[in-house]
């Protein structure tokens, strides 16, 4: 239900087992039991209800670490959790503690100069090193007090600011009961077990992060670990031999395209054009079995040896990749979910597997299609208890996200007769052309992706003043790696605007008409994106 009721069943139940590796600043391994972390809650709690934390806003900013964690789920606790976004600028930090109306902040020493740049004296803070040491399991924990706080199912306890990828920041009213009834129906679909090991990559402050890779790990017994950083996580992979991995789509395709190079460089040169050319699952299709037994086994010990799963969301997966990764043995399942639905509505599960599809709806949760066309495509609209209880100080823009008890998810899609579920888009997203046809951005970005000499892309709709009407425009980051490869320099940029032209014909060729991209805008930098590698469609991109 809530927790504090997460926190002493795990206790209860796995006690001296590990429930969080981490590593100190000498670079030395410390292991945090299950009843330890339980002792630290309870003591952390205590100070902040000591402290006159007691249904107070408290805000926690830092990177993914045990200490985040403690802070997170002693705020939600006590008062009400406000993850906040460690890349914010100072500025906008001090904005969303304003906003949030916050009491206290919890922070990574790293980030100190930014807390105290012109925070308010008002604001008790707490940096994460205070946070060890106010929960010193040793100190005495009056549990009692803890006990007795009121956690009810429709409070909220948890203040997510969610700007998406359009720049306009929206608070998000979670309860504790939201969250756990999500965690609670997705381990009725996926199986997690107690000798799981997770190594947290994505951004905790995210709901898909600390809702499916944290805080359902810890109702079952698995073992948490945290990456160094985006470069080090080949390495990371190798020191903690994870189990199971929350990743984003750009993640996986980054392993996939470092695992197709390896191979093209280590495996007998008759089979390295088969890695160069072709996809890895029909790459190993192409190889004699005992080969490709061993270049899996390889593989996998690349990426700790323990490997079985992926769960994946936040963007639009590649079919292709869950197909390399199953070729190799690691089950790929791809979800989707909201922030507002603290996150997870549908999912492949142990016991539905279309890649093709984001899945069906979770245990417990409903979903429909609403006003369908003659495509069946319609906005996709859900209830269950893990939706939010609206947004925070703004009775419009809550009422308008309901509609007849559902919560309207501004996404579009529709379902197949087995009830999976596909994605086309964003409402607002939408291309319309003169003549009424609708446009999905994200369907022709995801066909142009396919392509390897695309590293990034974003598909707008432009204004024709000629011919009255609209014109689909591909503004795309190339893959200059993969195109060197090709020719065996580092292209000119001719060189590079003929891999993308043609590029860009293969995909016309396959679109009706009305769909086809007719300007190319080749740019010379990455995009800007959100702290899940989401390409924000806003600002600078859609210069």
């Amino acid at each position: 239900m809530d927790f504090r009721e997460l926190i002493n069943s795990s206790a209860a139940r796995f006690g001296n087992r590990t429930a969080f590796e981490i590593k100190t600043q000498f670079g030395t391994k410390l292991k945090i039991s299950y009843r330890e972390f339980r002792d630290r809650y309870y003591a952390l709690c205590n100070h902040f209800v000591k402290c006159g934390l007691s249904g107070k806003r408290i805000a926690t900013i830092g990177k993914n670490c045990f200490e985040w964690v403690l802070s997170y789920v002693c705020a939600a606790t006590v008062g009400v959790a406000v993850p906040l976004d460690k890349e914010l600028s100072a500025k906008d930090i001090h904005n969303f503690l304003n906003a949030a109306d916050c009491a206290a902040v919890c922070f990574d020493q790293e980030l100190e100069d930014k807390i105290d740049a012109d925070t308010g004296a008002y604001l008790q803070r707490y940096s994460f090193a205070d946070l060890i040491s106010l929960s010193d399991s040793e100190a005495s924990a009056d549990n009692k007090t803890v006990d007795a706080l009121c956690i009810r199912p429709d409070k909220m306890q948890v203040l997510i600011f969610t700007s998406g990828t359009t720049g306009n920041a929206k608070g998000v009213c979670l309860s504790q009961f939201a969250i756990c009834s999500d965690i609670y129906s997705t381990v009725r679909a996926v199986r997690i077990k107690s000798s799981d090991v997770t190594l947290s990559v994505l951004p905790l402050h995210h709901t898909y992060e600390c809702t499916l890779n944290c805080l359902l790990f810890l109702s079952r017994g698995g073992k948490i670990t945290y990456c160094d950083g985006l470069t080090k996580i080949q390495k990371n992979l190798i020191e903690y031999s994870p189990s199971v991995l929350v990743v984003v789509p750009a993640l996986l395709k980054m392993l996939n395209r470092r695992i197709r190079l390896s191979l093209s460089k280590e495996s007998p040169e008759k089979y390295r054009p088969l890695f160069e050319q072709k996809s890895l699952s029909d790459a190993l299709r192409a190889i004699p079995f005992p080969m490709r037994q061993l270049i899996c086994s390889k593989v996998r010990e690349s990426l700790g040896g323990r490997l079985r799963l992926f769960i994946v969301g936040a963007a639009d997966l590649d079919t292709e990749l869950v197909q390399d990764f199953m070729a190799i043995g690691i089950r790929t399942l791809q979800g989707y979910g909201l922030t507002e639905c603290a996150p997870l509505l549908a999912g492949n599960s142990d016991f539905y597997l279309n890649p093709k599809s984001t899945g069906i709806a979770m245990p417990g949760i409903r979903l429909k299609i609403d006003n369908p066309n003659a495509e069946g495509i319609g906005e996709i609209l859900a209830q269950g208890d893990n939706i939010m209880l609206g947004y925070f100080n703004d009775p419009k823009a809550t009422q308008k996200a309901f509609r007849d008890g559902w919560f309207c998810t501004g996404d579009i899609g529709y379902m197949d007769t087995d009830g999976a579920l596909y994605i086309c888009g964003r409402i607002k997203n939408v291309i319309v052309t003169e003549n009424g046809k609708n446009i999905y951005p994200e369907e022709l970005e995801t066909r142009i992706a396919l392509h390897p000499e695309i590293g990034e892309v974003l598909v707008v709709g432009v204004n024709d003043k000629e011919k009255n009407d609209i014109r689909i425009k591909a503004k795309i980051f190339p893959n200059i790696d993969f195109i060197k490869s090709l020719i065996g320099h580092i292209p000119n940029r001719q060189e590079i605007d003929e891999y993308i032209n043609k590029v860009i014909g293969d995909v016309n060729r396959e679109m009706p008409g009305y769909k086809r991209i007719s300007v190319v805008d080749i740019l010379t930098a990455p995009f800007e994106k959100t702290t899940t590698q989401k390409i924000r469609r806003c600002g600078a991109n859609l210069a």
